[in-house]
């Protein structure tokens, strides 16, 4: 992609990838489960009925039917905000699992990318024992705290509600394969839940949060959203084995939700995420809401990052327990 001298996407550049990610709602969708694939415009989310993360990310990534990679690099991007437990964090045997299955379809050089906070991304990784896992599996880690400034590229789209524009790693934006993985939880300060669309706050340099979370009250929610049109990823997984339904995004009210969800579009992972939510039982601004109209769902349709309506959305599951379990969340999506 061509870059003026500032480091920013030029506003053909910035359209071109923007109508890719509109677009992009399910590059997997062939021949899922039974040989069907997802009717025009509607995309595939997968839902595993699971307590076990690493058969729920195998069976996730079948049933979405990821291809070979032959060789191309991967960016994976996991939820190290803190390094508190699941769904505090991601859980160290969901990333073993999603490392293990891209490097048996044929990965390249596998990087994991982070920026925590309020705490040190180094000291979050160390907590979680990520260096040792790093040699273990053969992948490598990057600090984005550690970016020189030519490590970043800037974005200023319109319309947008950062006062400056936002920054996001060239590594991520250039990324051929980039994997999303997210917890299902709320969010206790501003964001309402905490899923894929939220993922991007870590990716940002850790001066402009402090803008974001200035506006919790007001555009916190919308400006989450925004970050999303920086960067597409090409398969998300979202590890809702535990869910916090209150509280979040490091501490909470805890409970088994007994999931693993899987998609390319990232409002239609963060829409059946926040379904299973309400199912659950969860606090006053997830079940007060309908789902379409959560702030960083609503922002994300109309910045077109993914499926406009419930009705948009198509979930697959393994087994019967699972296509219940899916019923059941359709059922919610529909109603609100």
């Amino acid at each position: 992609m061509k870059r003026d001298s500032l480091g920013s996407l030029n506003r053909r550049d910035f359209i071109k990838t923007s109508a890719a990610a509109a677009a992009a709602f399910s590059v997997f969708g062939r021949n899922l489960g039974a040989g069907t694939a997802p009717a025009p415009g509607k995309s595939i989310v997968v839902l595993i009925k699971t307590k076990d993360r690493a058969q729920g990310v195998k069976d996730a990534l079948r049933l979405l039917q990821v291809p070979a990679l032959e060789g191309r690099a991967v960016m994976l991007k996991p939820n190290f905000n803190t390094a508190d437990p699941a769904p505090g964090s991601t859980h160290n045997d969901t990333l073993r699992q999603l490392v293990l299955e891209l490097k048996t379809r044929g990965a390249g050089k596998i990087t994991l990318g982070e920026s925590s906070g309020p705490p040190q991304t180094k000291n979050v990784m160390d907590d979680k024992g990520i260096p040792a896992l790093a040699r273990e599996l053969g992948f490598d880690v990057l600090n984005f705290e550690e970016l020189a400034e030519d490590g970043w590229t800037h974005f200023a789209p319109a319309g947008n509600h950062w006062q400056d524009g936002f920054s996001l790693p060239r590594a991520v934006v250039e990324s051929p394969f980039m994997v999303s993985t997210c917890c299902l939880k709320t969010h206790g300060f501003g964001g309402h839940f905490s899923m894929s669309l939220k993922l991007a706050v870590g990716l940002t340099p850790k001066s402009i949060r402090r803008e974001l979370h200035s506006k919790r009250d007001t555009d916190m929610r919308k400006m989450i959203a925004e970050l999303n049109q920086g960067y597409q990823p090409k398969l998300i997984v979202l590890d809702g084995v535990d869910a916090f339904v209150d509280g979040g995004p490091s501490t909470g009210k805890k409970v088994e939700a007994g999931v693993v969800i899987g998609g390319t579009d990232r409002v239609a992972v963060d829409a059946v995420g926040v379904a299973v939510l309400k199912e659950l039982g969860s606090n006053a601004t997830i079940m007060s809401r309908k789902v379409f109209d959560q702030d960083q769902i609503r922002r994300a349709v109309e910045i077109g990052l993914g499926v406009t309506a419930p009705d948009r959305i198509e979930i697959v599951s393994s087994d019967a327990a699972g296509r219940g379990y899916s019923d059941k969340i359709l059922g919610i999506l529909k109603e609100g």
